[in-house]
């Protein structure tokens, strides 16, 4: 279309658009990428499962396939600038039940010239490398953040399946790293049943390694707690995201057996538990408390003498710690009950006996024994009552129908499972499917022996969290002789923190640190 212009306006000159300048500086990577006879050798050994080495690059295929590229990055100076740069990023504490570290925001918008240069190359030159070797159309999708693990940090067992991951990657750019000072990454060899069993290799952080493995059924692996306190465990790590491999059922663990209450009459409370607990005055107090939040700690719940004489017990050697995993889902020991001392057992004997199910429904208001009346009886004695004033009123006989004279409800009948635990540090339990599959309203109990100076930065504490939700409902803190009871619906699951090594070394004896104990048992209605 023609323009027209006015008589006397002159032509501006058009400006020249700026061409927006790189900031980007090249990243240079390993030379033996770049020799096509060592990627042909690769993808060879990598199709087979079988080891093979070609100067700085490594592959292993035991426990799973995994390589290992030392000097990734060519220049020295690139990485000592990209090491600067990350270390100026801003950093959130990241804390659930799998882990606990330092995470930056992701990296995929950030323009510092050699985070951007680093981007990249692994999402550029290096995604087609790895496609070749691999067999597989990777996918140009960025995704990679920033890590840095301190002292008590770690990350737990996992396999890190999510729908599209391919392969994970890990870069570090660590001061001069040693195996005694924790954060190795640690790989798991697997069951029949495709759940992790035991640690077979153990990574020690390398300054410019790069590790890479495909995420698959069986690949379980962990960072361990990083135990020095004056190094800082940083590392790049992310995905390289395409078509997933295919994955067998997820295994469904046997259920714990449930047992019935045992058939002791209250003379064993009376032996047992502070005469407080026995005021029916105070258990009604308790109760109140208990209806209001769904919770409650009572201290110093177990005589003083029995409660000395079972924490001394715990630490004797007759008895024989089984480890409980897997360790995807739990780390702890449970004590064999054929191996433990008599008042132990009488303790046990305690927890299950009628007449501790009848003192846990008055004080909770749950319906664990038959003399404890169920909530819905009670409303049906009032609108039965209402039925009968509303027949005199109006001079008509009130019958019940005949629906509500043949409805018989099935019982239910109070059933628990329980187990003593020993907690050394390395002990969790974790969030899984599996758990939140099974969910069912339940009564918590623990009773733990941890000593008078356990502190929460330790670990070993219980969290209650929604189903797939983040916040944390409720964090119950071990304390010695303080019986912790929870009420929990459906929607609510559990774990316990990792216990850390600052328990050892923040101790004057460490032979009294070295773990703690608990009574843990479930009661169901």
């Amino acid at each position: 279309m023609a323009s027209k212009r006015r008589p006397g306006e002159s032509v501006k000159p058009e400006k020249k658009r700026k061409r927006k300048r790189s900031c980007e500086e090249p990243a240079d990577l390993c030379s033996v990428l770049e020799d096509q006879q060592v990627k042909q050798t690769v993808r060879e050994a990598w199709g087979q499962k079988t080891a093979c080495t070609q100067g700085d690059l490594e592959l292993d295929c035991h426990p799973f396939p995994h390589c290992i590229i030392r000097n990734f990055l060519s220049s020295e100076s690139f990485v000592e600038n990209l090491q600067r740069e990350l270390l100026q990023l801003n950093f959130h504490e990241k804390s659930n039940d799998l882990y606990k570290f330092k995470q930056s925001d992701d990296l995929k918008k950030r323009t510092e010239p050699h985070i951007a240069g680093l981007r990249s190359a692994l999402f550029g030159r290096f995604r087609s490398w790895l496609g070749e070797v691999l067999g597989v159309e990777l996918e140009a999708t960025v995704d990679i953040s920033c890590a840095k693990y301190e002292y008590t940090d770690v990350l737990l067992c996992h396999d890190d399946e999510l729908e599209g991951r391919r392969v994970a990657f890990i870069l570090y750019l660590v001061p001069p790293w040693e195996d005694s000072d924790g954060g190795t990454l640690d790989l798991y060899t697997t069951d029949s049943n495709f759940q992790p069993e035991s640690i077979v290799k153990s990574l020690v952080p390398s300054l410019n390694t790069l590790v890479l493995f495909e995420v698959s059924p069986v690949s379980f692996h962990q960072v361990s707690e990083v135990l020095t306190e004056d190094k800082c465990r940083l590392s790049l790590s992310g995905w390289f995201h395409g078509p997933s491999l295919e994955r067998p059922p997820r295994h469904i663990e046997a259920p714990v057996p449930r047992s019935l209450h045992l058939p002791r009459d209250e003379t064993l409370l009376m032996e047992w538990v502070n005469p407080m607990y026995m005021d029916i005055s105070y258990q009604e107090q308790i109760q109140e408390e208990f209806e209001e939040n769904s919770e409650i700690q009572l201290k110093d719940f177990l005589q003083e003498d029995k409660f000395r004489e079972v924490r001394e017990a715990m630490r004797l050697s007759q008895i024989q710690w089984t480890k409980r995993g897997p360790p995807n889902k739990r780390c702890y020991e449970a004590a064999s009950l054929d191996t433990l001392p008599q008042c132990l057992s009488e303790c046990l004997e305690l927890l299950r006996s009628e007449a501790f199910f009848l003192l846990l429904s008055n004080f909770t208001g749950l319906r664990l024994h038959y003399l404890c009346p169920a909530d819905d009886e009670d409303e049906d004695e009032d609108e039965e009552k209402k039925d009968i004033q509303d027949g005199e009123a109006t001079g008509s006989s009130s019958e019940p129908s005949s629906a509500n004279t043949s409805r018989e409800k099935e019982p239910s009948i109070p059933v628990c499972c329980g187990e003593v635990r020993r907690w050394a540090p390395g002990g969790y339990t974790l969030l899984h499917d599996a758990e939140a599959a099974q969910a069912e309203y339940a009564l918590d109990l623990v009773l733990p022996f941890c000593g008078a100076d356990w502190q929460s930065e330790f670990g070993g504490f219980t969290c209650y969290v929604a189903n797939e939700e983040d916040e944390e409902l409720l964090t119950v803190y071990p304390e010695d002789n303080s019986l912790a009871l929870v009420y929990r619906d459906k929607e609510t699951l559990k774990f316990v923190k990792h216990v850390n090594n600052k328990s050892l070394s923040e101790s004057a004896d460490s032979s009294t640190r070295r773990a703690f104990y608990d009574f843990s048992f479930v009661y169901y209605e």
